[in-house]
């Protein structure tokens, strides 16, 4: 992915610098060939080099680009998980993830991690993005995910014979477990997805039912991977699954739905962080009626949402890492409402706004692996800069409003926005 060339000023706004510290008032933010050099109040800015262009922030908000950090490029509007393997051809499949990875990059998102993807086509999205190709954001990638057979991702009935590959990698014990993941380390992937555990959305396999795969299964996952230099990540919603997860070496959680004392220590221990996709719970509750989900799955995502911000917010006050992340694409949750999961976090679990933009950039960043590189608006970071005509600290819910986006940018070059810049 190209930098910019020559420098770019962006003056008269507010730096929020991702940290969690307080905004600069009065700032600018300096970039040179698509790095940060200047970050602070706009009276200490150095001397500006000939030629340098001059962005107006409307004395709005200047904050890093935001970090989507479950993203499933290849999910649009799916209405039920069946409609996942036989919805739509992979040509097709191919194009709708090119248009959400673009949309993503709109709604000022400049950096996303896969939580799982239909036939590899997220490897080869990263590759078009990062080859100038196609627009969207910095990407790491997950690919198909791993599943324990008659877990929460085994739908299609045995008798059938028609094979789930192109989505999930069905396993039977350790052997079966070691064997997919080594697929995927050919397949070019950064993440395996795996599920522990089981969900509300599937009310046979519950969000308290654990056994979707085995510790051994799970083991052989993290031990493979790490051999391979891959990181595991997991659908962990019941209490033990998560547990499981974590004493198995997992390097991230998804969900974490029902925490109790002794999964949080093991949590910190290793500083694992978790990315809870709430806002997904909130829509299935709100919407559920209109697309006939039984009452007896709409009560599980209810027990799911409460469950889940009352163990963000343990997680949160402990000093665990938090990342914001959706699990958009599904009809209810559709690409493009990204910021709606930030303001929720603000409105319905209690997180301040700061907090939850520490926890949509820095660690977001972090959790990608790419935390020397951006999520934060320091010295020698890549320019990942998003500017907002507002305060977003005082109102978050303008981040849902992309007409008031001045400009996104990656690596000092504007992407998105309603960008004008006269020379200095």
């Amino acid at each position: 992915m190209k930098n910019a060339t020559g420098s770019t000023v962006i003056r008269n706004g507010q730096v929020v610098i991702g940290t969690g510290a307080a905004p600069i008032p009065k700032a600018a933010v300096l970039m040179t060939d698509g790095k940060l050099t200047y970050v602070g109040p706009e009276a200490g800015l150095p001397p500006l080099a000939p030629g340098t262009k001059t962005i107006d922030a409307k004395g709005g908000t200047i904050l890093p680009g935001l970090v989507e950090a479950h993203f499933h490029p290849t999910y649009f509007n799916v209405a039920a998980l069946e409609d996942l393997d036989i919805k739509y051809p992979v040509e097709y499949v191919t194009l709708l993830a090119a248009c959400n990875m673009k949309l993503a990059l709109e709604c000022g998102y400049t950096a996303a991690r896969s939580g799982g993807s239909l036939f590899n086509i997220d490897v080869w999205m990263k590759k078009a993005i990062e080859n100038d190709l196609i627009p969207g954001p910095r990407f790491a990638t997950s690919g198909r995910e791993i599943c324990g057979a008659g877990g929460l991702m085994d739908w299609n009935p045995e008798f059938r014979k028609i094979g789930m590959e192109g989505l999930i990698l069905l396993i039977n014990g350790p052997d079966e477990a070691r064997s997919a993941v080594r697929k995927l380390v050919k397949d070019g992937v950064e993440w395996v997805k795996t599920y522990p555990t089981g969900d509300a959305a599937s009310p046979d396999i519950n969000d308290h039912h654990t056994l979707c795969m085995t510790f051994e299964e799970m083991h052989a996952v993290v031990a493979t991977a790490h051999n391979h230099g891959l990181k595991v990540t997991g659908h962990c919603r019941a209490t033990e699954g998560i547990k499981n997860a974590l004493r198995a070496g997992y390097d991230a959680i998804e969900h974490g739905t029902f925490m109790d004392e002794e999964a949080l220590e093991l949590m910190l221990k290793r500083n694992v962080p978790c990315v809870p996709a709430l806002y997904f719970e909130h829509m299935s509750i709100e919407r559920g009626p209109e697309f006939k989900m039984p009452q007896s799955v709409i009560d599980g995502h209810k027990e799911t949402l409460e469950g889940g911000a009352e163990s963000c917010r343990m997680i949160q006050k402990a000093g665990g890492k938090l990342g914001m992340g959706g699990d958009y694409g599904f009809a209810w949750n559709p690409h493009g409402d990204y910021a709606c999961e930030l303001e929720f976090f603000v409105k319905y679990v209690g997180f301040t706004p700061l907090e939850v933009l520490t926890c949509a950039t820095k660690n977001g960043a972090e959790i990608l692996g790419r935390g020397h590189e951006i999520g934060t608006l320091e010295v020698g970071k890549l320019a990942d800069v998003l500017v907002v005509d507002g305060d977003v600290v005082s109102d978050i819910g303008l981040l849902k409003d992309r007409s008031r986006f001045v400009v996104v940018m990656q690596g000092g070059l504007p992407k998105a926005g309603q960008i004008t810049q006269p020379a200095a």
